[in-house]
């Protein structure tokens, strides 16, 4: 046997399909900075995972290697739940291929008993954005656009990040069957039976892109990249192309720097500001219990006078 068939065996550990793209996307850049292949997405991607070159993958998998990898990560400034998520995917995939007899047991075990390496922790911006300042960052989102399609995709993404408090890996693993029905009100589906309720205004904004797209595969990605001269990619845009499209806005918008977590921050403040219960502001977030809600509102940089 050369090749090992990781979507066979990785539906026994989860059935979500956004947590098993995670999981190749994970896949995919470790034998991309470990074991130096070539990058891949979308069809391409997923024809790796079928068929994972097992020697690499016996050579690279140590818990040595995967160590290296995440203290450059941890360099990069890759947060704790992306280093977290990239941690589970290497263990789950060495665990998975140990069960097939196809890596050492105690490799495995070597691997599973790494931890997260501990990340500097940095304060929280003094800044958040104001309302009008959400506003400026999506107008600009649409006007540096450099055709229609581009603006659209834009709307799209600065839209969803500054209301529904996204995180950039998450909407750029997004797909269009993602997008459903929950008692009658569109959401998006996170999985694991977490979604989020998408506001009617961004409804809008996702059927102009999908108009403008003309019937999307319900298995393709929602965001995708554009070539010059306007035309739609294919290809699904990266977590780093998103937080391109936010930076440059904020830049043409005169707001200076600003990443997507500034707008999920925001996003948050404003909601907790009008008066949203931090019930349904902890739903939103996916939040385990109130306790991490509560303590994550109290980092905000929110004056006494506003609460």
């Amino acid at each position: 046997m050369d090749s090992f068939d990781f979507t066979k065996v990785l539906p026994k550990r989860t059935t979500s399909a956004n947590t098993q793209r995670a999981y190749y996307r994970w896949i995919d850049r470790y034998l991309v900075d470990v074991a130096g292949l070539k990058a891949t997405s979308g069809t391409e991607r997923i024809r790796r995972m079928e068929n994972l070159p097992l020697r690499s993958l016996e050579r690279h998998l140590t818990k040595r290697k995967l160590k290296n990898w995440l203290d450059r990560l941890v360099e990069e400034g890759q947060g704790r739940q992306a280093l977290d998520q990239a941690r589970a995917t290497i263990v789950t995939l060495s665990e998975l291929m140990a069960q097939e007899n196809l890596l050492n047991e105690d490799i495995a075990t070597d691997i599973q008993a790494l931890s997260v390496p501990a990340i500097k922790k940095n304060p929280m911006p003094s800044r958040l954005l104001s309302p009008e300042d959400v506003k400026r960052l999506m107008a600009s989102a649409r006007d540096m656009a450099t055709s229609e399609n581009q603006m659209y995709r834009n709307n799209v993404v600065a839209t969803i990040l500054c209301t529904m408090a996204l995180r950039r890996d998450e909407l750029s693993v997004a797909r269009w069957r993602d997008v459903t029905l929950q008692d009658n009100v569109v959401a998006l589906d996170m999985g694991e039976d977490n979604y989020v309720d998408i506001p009617i205004p961004v409804v809008n904004t996702i059927d102009r892109w999908r108009n403008a797209i003309g019937k999307p595969p319900a298995r393709s990605p929602i965001v995708r990249r554009i070539w010059k001269g306007g035309r739609i990619a294919k290809a699904g845009l990266s977590s780093d192309g998103i937080w391109l499209i936010i930076r440059n806005a904020a830049r043409h918008a005169g707001l200076g720097h600003v990443t997507p977590d500034d707008l999920r921050r925001s996003a948050v403040a404003n909601m907790y500001k009008n008066g949203m219960p931090i019930e349904e502001i902890s739903r939103l977030l996916r939040h385990r219990n109130l306790l991490i809600t509560e303590r994550f509102l109290a980092k905000l940089p929110i004056g006494k006078d506003d609460d």
